[in-house]
């Protein structure tokens, strides 16, 4: 989710983050971008952080590769590792392993896998940051303003406004203008209204950082709290996973998910959720993303059963290794070894 002023777009919307665009297009995709927040989608979607119950359930729904493959590679480096053979994800992958291996002992731990992953996630955070940088820094003084990360953003739309009289295209610009300003002078720790890297890039990526997680937490519940309550009951909470049509049967993983409602998220048991009990479900603080990865990809792997991996074991389970953060979704087997 590397979208700055809504946290939970897909690449279109990343798109607009990312370059400046043609006006034209950057309206539409803008539109893109909010349209998957106000609409209702017909498929399970996740928030920013997957807890115990959840990622044992979406395993079940075998959604396990794909988790995997952007777990061990990355989405972008998912892709370009699609297009090789078995025999080049193999050899490639050898040469992961033993970087991955910081004991040189032969065998992986989780320790040493967890550790891997989010050098892999952190590497691939940053990497977003320094490809969007040149669009955004127009005056090259290696700082991002507020000003100028605008109106690279905005910039059309507020210098043609009559262009844009549609009443849910004005709720769209309306919305995620203040928003982004909101959430850039949150990461804007000295006040100055001036980005600098580490700045800007809690701005892209909130999640990653402490100071953000109000932000977080603010826009989760902005973008699932429908009737402006300031809470989340169970509809809510289940429309923003899922569109019911009338006449049609739930499936049986929503069912499951009302009853995680009321057992799980709603902590005080008062019907709604409120932001602490949001932050709970999407930032639980007992729960280590890369640890519960690397945890998985161990079970699923060790044949031995010692809880520990050879490069052997790696291999005969190659598929799901290139489907996961440990090789940033398949990316780092198309980087020199000096890359990494």
């Amino acid at each position: 989710m590397q979208s700055a002023g809504l946290l939970y777009c897909t690449d279109s919307c990343a798109a607009v983050r990312r370059r400046k665009m043609e006006p034209h297009r950057l309206f539409y995709l803008l539109l893109l971008c909010v349209g998957e927040i106000l609409a209702k989608p017909t498929f399970r979607k996740e928030r920013i952080r997957l807890d115990p119950d959840l990622n044992a359930q979406v395993h079940e729904e075998n959604q396990s590769f794909q988790m995997d493959h952007e777990a061990f590679l990355g989405k972008d480096e998912a892709k370009t590792f699609d297009q090789l053979t078995p025999e080049e994800s193999k050899d490639r992958l050898g040469k992961i392993v033993d970087r991955i291996d910081s004991d040189s002992n032969g065998l992986i731990s989780t320790e040493e896998l967890t550790a891997w992953i989010k050098r892999v996630q952190k590497r691939y955070v940053y990497e977003n940051v320094a490809r969007v940088w040149k669009d955004y820094d127009v005056n090259k003084d290696n700082h991002i303003s507020w000003e100028e990360y605008k109106q690279a953003t905005y910039g059309y739309y507020l210098a043609n406004p009559e262009e844009f009289q549609d009443a849910a295209e004005q709720f769209s610009f309306k919305k995620m203008l203040p928003r982004d300003e909101r959430r850039f002078k949150q990461a804007d720790i000295n006040g100055d209204l001036e980005a600098n890297r580490e700045e800007f890039t809690a701005f892209l990526h909130p999640e990653e950082f402490e100071h953000m997680k109000d932000i977080v937490i603010l826009e989760t519940l902005e973008d699932i709290d429908k009737n402006g309550d300031g809470l989340v009951d169970e509809d809510e909470y289940i429309e923003d996973m899922f569109s019911h049509e009338e006449g049609t049967p739930e499936p049986d993983w929503v069912a499951t998910e009302r009853e995680q409602f009321s057992d799980i998220r709603d902590l005080n048991k008062d019907g709604v959720m409120d932001k602490d009990e949001i932050r709970h479900w999407i930032l639980p603080q007992d729960y280590d993303h890369a640890q519960a990865e690397a945890r998985h990809l161990i079970y699923e792997s060790d044949a031995s059963k010692d809880k520990m991996l050879t490069k052997d074991e790696i291999l005969q389970n190659w598929n799901m290794f290139v489907g996961s953060q440990a090789t940033n979704y398949g990316e780092d087997l198309t980087r020199n070894h000096d890359e990494l």
